[in-house]
């Protein structure tokens, strides 16, 4: 993982974003990020911590110190759990997993995500397969995936994967739903309501809720 640097490391203070922590803070239950008291509950009690290039400690901290580059380039994010033990654990109650997803949403519209890291490829090809046919097809969406991570891969598996497909276990049958409209809408919608705002759609979010 080392050989990925992601955007250029912040280096001099006018690097800085100072309105990431807003956009951030933009998803609901956000605003909490700001009453961060920088304990270390959430590092602690994290089962991946040890694993991650940046602690959810610093990430928070770093969110609102603005280092914009810095979160969305690195790994912590996409090793979370999703496990939410930071989150009942914290202090004040700061939806910390809700975050991680944010700057992983984040990542993914800026394209700064790591290209060839298997998380987030397989979170881009689920979703897109979801929204085009309304359903993952898992034998195309494992295939997609070997391809844009790992292409020699798929030459190793061969022999499990044919033994799969005699079996019925494995297809490479494109599975839909009807009324793909219908999921759409909904999912557009959902999408609205937990949006991450553009930095400036979010001036103000920091000073409403101190």
């Amino acid at each position: 993982m080392d050989n990925w640097r992601g955007w250029d490391k912040i280096s001099y203070q006018s690097d800085l974003d100072p309105r990431f922590a807003e956009e951030i803070a933009s998803i609901p239950g956000g605003d909490k990020l700001f009453a961060c008291i920088q304990c270390g509950t959430c590092s602690g009690m994290c089962p991946l911590s040890s694993y991650m290039d940046v602690t959810p400690r610093q990430i928070i901290a770093m969110i609102r110190a603005g280092f914009k580059g810095d979160v969305l380039s690195s790994y912590t994010t996409w090793l979370c759990a999703s496990c939410y033990t930071c989150s009942v654990e914290c202090p004040k109650q700061i939806k910390i997993t809700d975050i991680m997803y944010a700057a992983k949403r984040l990542a993914i519209r800026e394209g700064v995500y790591p290209k060839k890291f298997p998380i987030p490829v397989l979170a881009s090809e689920f979703f897109s397969a979801v929204e085009k046919n309304g359903r993952s097809s898992e034998g195309r969406l494992i295939m997609k995936f070997v391809m844009k991570t790992n292409p020699l891969n798929m030459f190793k598996q061969a022999g499990l994967g044919l033994k799969l497909f005699r079996t019925g276990r494995f297809s490479i049958k494109r599975e839909s739903v009807e009324r793909v409209g219908e999921l759409n809408s909904m999912m557009k919608f959902l999408e609205m309501e937990h949006m991450i705002k553009k930095a400036s759609d979010a001036v103000g979010v920091k000073e409403d809720h101190k």
